[in-house]
């Protein structure tokens, strides 16, 4: 079942380690492992006594933390991993597991069903195989504009003055031209106007547009990045976000609900949907979900990434089994500045109502292509498990990144060191090292 659960306080300052209710039961650690408060030891030591004479079942990952650590040392932010080129193999799958890898997410932006089913198996194998408990989250794409694939390619660098074109027209892969992109929304060309800034996967990469010739959108690349296969595309006109054409669009598209159906069949543990707008498209789609599938457990995540979702933000998140901030398409939409304050608001909130809460989107961006990540990403990942968030969540750093396993250990590593106790001081022992 999955690991995600909601921070809820206790006076004795043990971490919660059973549901408060059966509905919140697949948002804690793994059902196999059954303690009272009563029972947890305090050290290492006395814990993996214990396990040993009690003959407890816990996943591998959270053997070894209980086994070094002890019960009150074991993480309690989770990490989230997307799956993909880089990591989609049984052996790859299983090296996240071992680094700490807590859901396993698939996007279903990228890849075709028969892909995404084949992960969903390797991930089930595993756990059946290895003694792992990996969930598995699957994202809808939404309606929302965005690039088609990037001719095959895994990604490809837009520099600083160079001219591409952004088309409706579509091309076999031999025979695109150069810098040349396909949108998804036959109406771009006429929708946008010369002197438009246009941001690509949250502001990654800009744009301002140069001319319009026909169906062709003629862009000068203003400030630099790395463009990736399906990003999502925003456009702004003197200074504030052009919206009316997304705003027409359905939250859940026809590929959406036969992605949905996909998911359901798959048993997937999490569906998170994307550019939610109001509470009502969680309420449908948690009723979609029973009626096809009474016996069906799954939890419907709220992606908060529009100013849609801001304006109804305490009914989305009261309506949904918990949300994910995902900073980066939120980040076009709002100013920049703004987003810290948002992740903490919704954080907050989610605190507040009782539910899980997931901080996504380049958090280890710069690990796409190097190493060894900047301080101020580690910054930002301490941020937000001082906030107490539920999750945090890597996504091309683990999917097509140079340096996937490197990601992982990085983000497990700053969570550990970041960790605050029940009684609000940060991790002792991390402290103790550096310090004494």
């Amino acid at each position: 079942m999955p690991y995600l659960k909601p921070r809820v306080h206790v006076p004795n300052h043990v971490p919660v380690l059973k549901p408060l209710t059966p509905a919140h039961s697949r948002f804690l650690l793994p059902e196999k492992l059954k303690v009272t408060a009563s029972e947890l030891p305090i050290t290492a030591a006395a814990s993996a006594s214990m396990m040993e004479a009690e003959g407890l079942e816990v996943d591998r990952v959270t053997e070894a933390e209980l086994k070094e650590n002890g019960f009150r040392s074991t993480r309690r932010t989770k990490i989230i991993c997307t799956i993909g080129p880089r990591t989609c193999e049984f052996e790859e799958i299983e090296a996240l597991a071992v680094g700490g890898m807590n859901v396993a997410r698939v996007n279903m932006c990228h890849g075709t069903r028969e892909w995404h089913r084949d992960v969903i198996g390797r991930v089930r194998h595993l756990n059946e195989e290895k003694g792992f408990a990996v969930a598995v989250m699957m994202d809808t794409e939404g309606s929302e504009i965005h690039m088609d694939d990037l001719n095959g390619a895994q990604s490809a660098k837009a520099e600083d003055g160079e001219i591409w074109t952004f088309t409706v027209r579509a091309f076999d892969p031999p025979s695109c031209p150069k810098r040349t992109i396909t949108v998804n929304y036959d109406g771009f060309a006429e929708d946008v106007k010369v002197g438009d800034e246009l941001l690509v996967d949250g502001g990654m990469v800009r744009f301002v547009v140069t001319e319009k010739i026909g169906p062709d959108v003629i862009c000068h690349c203003t400030d630099p990045g790395l463009l990736l296969p399906r990003a999502n595309l925003t456009f702004w006109r003197n200074g504030n976000l052009v919206q009316e054409r997304n705003a027409m669009l359905p939250t859940i598209s026809s590929k959406d609900w036969l992605d949905i159906d996909f998911g359901i069949a798959e048993g997937v543990d999490f569906i998170a949907v994307s550019f939610v707008k109001s509470a009502e498209v969680i309420k449908t789609l948690k009723s979609y979900i029973t009626a096809r599938s009474p016996e069906s457990q799954i939890a419907v995540i709220a992606k908060i990434e529009s100013i849609d979702s801001l304006k109804n933000l305490e009914e989305i998140i009261q309506a949904s089994d918990g949300a994910m901030v995902a900073r980066g398409d939120l980040g076009a939409q709002i100013p920049l500045e703004q987003v810290p304050l948002v992740q903490q608001k919704v954080v907050q909130l989610c605190r507040q109502l009782n539910k899980p809460v997931i901080v996504a989107s380049q958090l280890l961006e710069s690990m796409i292509e190097y190493p060894i990540p900047t301080r101020a990403e580690v910054a930002d990942v301490s941020e937000a498990v001082g906030q107490q968030a539920d999750a945090l969540m890597l996504s091309s750093e683990s999917a097509m990144g140079q340096y996937p396993e490197k990601a992982l250990a990085v983000l497990r590593s700053a969570i550990t060191a970041a960790m605050v106790d029940d009684d609000g001081e940060r991790n002792k022992c991390i402290h103790d090292r550096i310090w004494r």
